[in-house]
């Protein structure tokens, strides 16, 4: 018995990012605005109107994979002005949807609803599909979509969307007001079998005011991600109707609800290859709204977290296709260390059910450990994503140097997570790096890390020990100071030539060439630290990002200022021997202690497994 589903809205969105970027949507050579008192969609006048794009093109290559998909079909709806409509199609090496000039159809004027419903023609080798409209003057467009048919019955499936926030008011109540009208109060089948976990690790929600209508909201002890995702998880398993999947989202992002919709209606067409598969949504730029920062991550060999795909921009059609064409290099694959991000990422619960809970490790790593854990097939597509900060204007040292030090040892050691990735040359790598940019405090947040994973599984499960080490490392990094504050210290210190008029971005990223002698001398003594070579003169401007190093602008300066741009602030670090000395000797006592323990330790990690990703375990840790 075959089964026709709708899969696909076409949408056209008002907001902030439709604006900015409108190509998401649509390429046209005329505007589209949302019409009032017509409640749809105007294509403003006489024009040419591509829907073959990011949101609106239908990923026929990809339904062909996940799914049993025999035909697919589009249904439009249109009146005004006469329009012509043609399909389009693309395929792999596409820099422009090609027209399919055998598939016109012409609507004429009328001021009545006109329906179109036609199944798509694809050619061999077709990645995507979509329709373009020619017009004669103003046209409307409502309720038009995509839908796919297969050779079976539907999937039964309840959707829950978990979520977790910490004092992110505007973004997480935003967040659910489009759940509740654009998806539970909507005429489509998911209001049925959809709802909304929001655990509230800040306590600070209306809960009684946001609530309701299969929307619950959970205050929950300050337990990070892990422990609200992991709250989520439990509660999704013990709802009324038990939950079959849990989509885990981020509480600081923005999300279209079609994302959520087109998620639910791809779990419903699953062929038995996929069925228990992680759906991942890319992490677009919250701030370039066509920009693709990271669609599924893996784990290197150096024990870094990295973009399986490069950056793309959506607004280029050759991007999009690149995405949907997108297969993993063998390099990452035979890896065989990819995981889907928690900010978009849809988890069956049979598959929690055989893994078991994430790790209670408070934030980051946890969603790298899960995925590569349960090491399930990951699907990606065109249209699922969500909007997120970039990571470079919200660098934290006490998540990188901290917390990522930690969390990654201490999942390697319990569940056997990346064993291709060197976290201890990771560890090494970042305390030299931070010792060669005067960046102490944050060298010594690295070896707390490291101290505290050899402290054992006993500490890492005690609950409250996650959020107190977090705020203590929070506290014990480098703290940057407004820009008036930075001008005002630079000054005191006698460096009169430092000017933040004068500073631009070109000069904080910028580096210059070193010689070979000059590598050797640099590697030999830490930039001119060890045996107090000399103490260095003047100042040198470099980036607040940890992972930078410009090596050739900081040697042989005696103060380096670092900026961080984004957030108009910056703190100076002077050239400290002494205490450079001190967090090398801590090293070298650490790795000797590391030497004699890591076996016993390792033995007592594993063995706590089953305990820290248990629901026994879990519901005394969340006080639950």
């Amino acid at each position: 018995m075959s089964s026709t589903i709708k899969f696909a809205n076409v949408i056209l969105e008002r907001n902030e990012r439709s604006v900015g970027f409108p190509t998401l949507y649509c390429t046209a050579d005329q505007p589209f605005v949302f019409d009032k008192e017509e409640g749809a969609w105007r294509l403003f006048d006489r024009g040419h109107f591509d829907f073959t794009t990011y949101f609106n093109s239908l990923s026929v290559m990809k339904l062909a994979r996940y799914t049993d998909a025999t035909r697919f079909f589009l249904h439009l709806e249109v009146k005004g002005a006469a329009c012509t409509y043609r399909q389009t199609v693309a395929d792999a090496l596409s820099a422009h949807p090609e027209v399919l000039e055998e598939t016109e159809h012409v609507f004429s004027a009328s001021d009545d609803w006109q329906t179109l419903d036609v199944e798509l023609t694809l050619l061999d080798g077709t990645v995507v599909a979509g329709f373009e409209l020619t017009c004669d003057g103003p046209v409307f467009i409502q309720n038009s979509y995509y839908s796919v048919e297969i050779p079976h019955e539907l999937r039964d499936v309840e959707l829950a969307l978990a979520t977790t926030t910490f004092k992110k008011e505007e973004f997480i109540e935003h967040n659910i007001g489009l759940v509740r009208t654009e998806i539970l109060e909507s005429d489509e089948d998911i209001a049925r079998h959809f709802s909304m976990h929001v655990i509230d690790n800040g306590r600070t929600l209306d809960a009684e005011g946001l609530a309701g209508g299969r929307i619950t909201i959970s205050p929950n002890d300050n337990v990070g991600g892990a422990g609200g995702f992991t709250r989520g998880m439990i509660e999704a398993m013990e709802q009324t109707p038990r939950a079959t999947h849990v989509l885990l989202m981020d509480d600081d992002v923005a999300v279209s609800p079609e994302s959520i919709k087109r998620t639910y209606n791809l779990l419903r067409m699953l062929n038995e290859e996929f069925s228990e598969a992680f759906i991942s949504g890319a992490m677009l730029n919250y701030e370039i709204g066509d920009e693709q920062w990271e669609d599924t991550g893996f784990m290197t060999r150096q024990g870094t977290f990295a973009p399986a795909k490069p950056p793309l921009r959506y607004s280029k059609f050759e991007d999009v296709i690149y995405n949907e064409a997108f297969s993993i290099p063998k390099e990452i694959a035979k890896l065989d260390q990819r995981y889907a991000a928690w900010w978009f990422c849809c988890i069956p619960i049979s598959v929690i059910e055989k893994n078991g809970l994430p790790l209670p490790v408070f934030v980051r790593c946890d969603d790298a450990e899960y995925g590569v854990r349960c090491k399930p097939r990951i699907i990606t597509m065109n249209g699922l994503c969500i909007w997120h900060m970039s990571f470079h204007v919200r660098y934290n040292a006490a998540v990188e140097r901290y917390q990522t030090t930690r969390n990654t040892m201490i999942a390697q050691a319990t569940t056997g997570f990346a064993p291709k990735s060197d976290f201890m040359y990771e560890m090494r790598n970042n305390v030299r790096l931070e010792l060669k940019k005067f960046g102490y405090a944050n060298a010594e947040l690295v070896l707390d890390a490291f101290e505290d994973f050899m402290r054992g599984p006993e500490f890492i499960g005690t609950p409250g020990v996650a959020e107190e080490t977090f705020m203590r490392a929070n506290r014990n990094k480098e703290k940057l100071v407004p820009f008036d504050e930075l001008q005002r210290q630079a000054h005191e210190l006698g460096l009169t030539q430092f000017d933040l008029v004068k500073i631009d971005r070109q000069l904080i990223d910028s580096d210059k060439p070193r010689s070979r002698v000059e590598r050797l001398s640099d590697y030999a003594f830490d930039n001119h630290q060890r045996l107090m070579v000399n103490e260095g003169q003047g100042y040198a401007v470099i980036p607040v990002l940890g992972w930078a190093y410009p090596a050739g602008v900081i040697r042989g300066k005696k103060y380096l200022i670092v900026i961080d741009w984004y957030n108009r602030c910056g703190a100076i670090r002077a050239k400290d021997p002494v205490r450079y000395a001190a967090i090398e000797k801590r090293l070298k006592d650490d790795l000797k202690r590391y030497k004699r323990e890591i076996a016993g330790l390792r033995k007592r990690y594993a063995a706590h497994r089953d305990e820290f990703t248990s629901v026994a375990f879990w519901k005394h840790y969340l006080g639950m």
